[in-house]
């Protein structure tokens, strides 16, 4: 891989990468570690990809086994997502409250949802992607999904 295809890799799909590696760390300054990790993995990889798409999912799966890594660390420590919320833009307030719900489901719920919805993969995608069968990816689909409802219901939002 030449300098002009990683450029192009990378700005294509580094937003995609830190938002996925925030969604499993939490903290935005582990996110910029994950992310710098997987440039790096980018960067040393020799192989080239078959298509974009291929680069995207490679780049999914890098990230996700980053971050596995990463919260591994005894040296780990949660960000105040607050700070973070408020250094993004909603385009209402209804979409503020969907991010803090989401953020506040269990890693392997919250995983599948960002994957789902936000970068949209199938399930079956996804299970490759965090190497589960396709079945319990359907299952966190459906449970986060009623925990969202639930926990929004009680917060009398309007999502």
């Amino acid at each position: 891989m030449n300098n002009e295809e990683f450029e192009t890799l990378a700005k294509r799909h580094m937003d995609m990468v830190y938002r996925l590696a925030f969604n499993y760390m939490k903290s935005a300054s582990d996110a910029d570690d994950v992310t710098q990790n997987v440039l790096l993995r980018l960067l040393k990889n020799g192989k080239p990809f078959a298509s974009g798409e291929h680069a995207r999912y490679w780049l999914v799966r890098v990230t996700v086994n980053e971050c596995r890594r990463a919260l591994r660390s005894p040296w780990r420590r949660v960000g105040d997502i607050g700070e973070y919320a408020e250094s993004l833009q909603f385009e209402t307030p209804e979409h503020s409250e969907l991010f803090y719900a989401v953020m506040e489901l269990p890693e392997k719920y919250r995983t599948a949802i960002y994957l789902h919805y936000y970068e949209g993969y199938s399930t079956k995608e996804i299970a490759e992607i965090i190497g589960v069968p396709a079945a319990t990816v359907r299952t966190r689909l459906r449970r986060a999904r009623e925990q969202l409802k639930t926990g929004l219901k009680e917060a009398g939002s309007n999502v």
